[in-house]
């Protein structure tokens, strides 16, 4: 198998832009690569390499092109280049494209998933957050991209602490109301390799602040999750409107206060996998890829 590992600028070895956080790129290809073994080959490269570059491997996965949220359109479209031209693309096209924007959060809420409310402004202003706190009954709320990424141009405001009069965040947007649990419990993610369960993870943050990304200080811890909590994320799998299963897909959720998970994203494009917490996490994608490779 010659597989490539679509990265981006910033999390590339060697790049001048790599990101803080590009540990992950490293400790997710070396999962791939331990994985594949002596079975094939596993090359990071860039999602914009010239397409005859791309052309020449036998399976494209989304590593870490963590820049797409910027260029949506032009990654859409470079996925299906790659599918055009006989690459097999994991997650493939049809399943990122439903997955960027979360709008499906709605489109799982409707066929029964337990969801957070969320109100869907074409862009955000001071007005829309003033609203929304009597809207959910809430003192708190959090500020969201739809399409976005790893918390960025993510805000919160709260009563005591609303928007300026000059904030807007002007592009489509979701608002919905802060969740104590994500503070107090943190968040569980799931990790499903071709539709089951490889591990699960508690991610909590520091130092106050409630976003749980590694970019911000959030700690993994592995977590063997009770039945019905497992139960809640194959629930989440069992909606996704595909005719197979991705062959990977981390749901995160969170807690709401009746006890039950809800589903705050079901990540599909290039969640970080958490291989520290998954030591079968290799073998489960290369089995997966040599599936899809026949």
């Amino acid at each position: 198998m010659k597989i490539a590992f679509l990265a981006c600028p910033a999390t590339l070895p060697g790049s001048p832009t790599r990101r803080p956080d590009a540990f992950e790129h490293d400790l997710y290809l070396g999962a791939v690569r331990a994985g594949v073994g002596s079975s094939g080959t596993v090359t990071d490269i860039d999602w914009r390499a010239p397409l005859d570059d791309l052309a020449q491997f036998d399976l494209a996965i989304l590593g870490t092109p963590w820049d797409y949220t910027e260029a949506k359109d032009e990654f859409l479209a470079r996925l299906g280049e790659l599918e055009a031209v006989g690459v097999v693309v994991c997650n493939p096209l049809e399943v990122v494209r439903w997955n960027s924007d979360k709008l499906y959060l709605r489109e799982l809420g409707e066929l029964g998933a337990v969801t957070i409310p969320t109100l869907w402004p074409q862009r955000a202003g001071p007005e829309d957050v003033l609203a929304a706190f009597d809207h959910f009954g809430t003192d708190r709320v959090v500020v969201k991209r739809r399409v976005g990424a790893g918390a960025i141009g993510q805000d919160s405001f709260s009563r005591d602490n609303p928007p300026p009069a000059d904030w807007s965040l002007d592009q489509a947007a979701m608002i919905q109301p802060f969740l104590p649990a994500i503070q107090r419990e943190g968040e569980l993610s799931f990790i499903f390799i071709d539709g089951a369960l490889s591990h699960t993870l508690l991610k909590q943050a520091t130092g106050g602040d409630y976003r749980i990304q590694s970019l911000y200080g959030g700690t993994e811890t592995p977590l063997e999750p009770a039945p019905t909590d497992r139960a809640a994320a194959e629930a989440i799998m069992a909606l996704l409107p595909f005719d197979q299963p991705p062959l990977y897909a981390r749901i995160d959720m969170v807690r709401l206060q009746d006890g039950r998970l809800a589903v705050i994203e079901a990540e599909l494009i290039e969640p970080y996998l958490y291989p520290e917490q998954g030591p079968n996490l290799g073998p489960l994608l290369a089995a997966g890829m040599a599936r899809r490779l026949g």
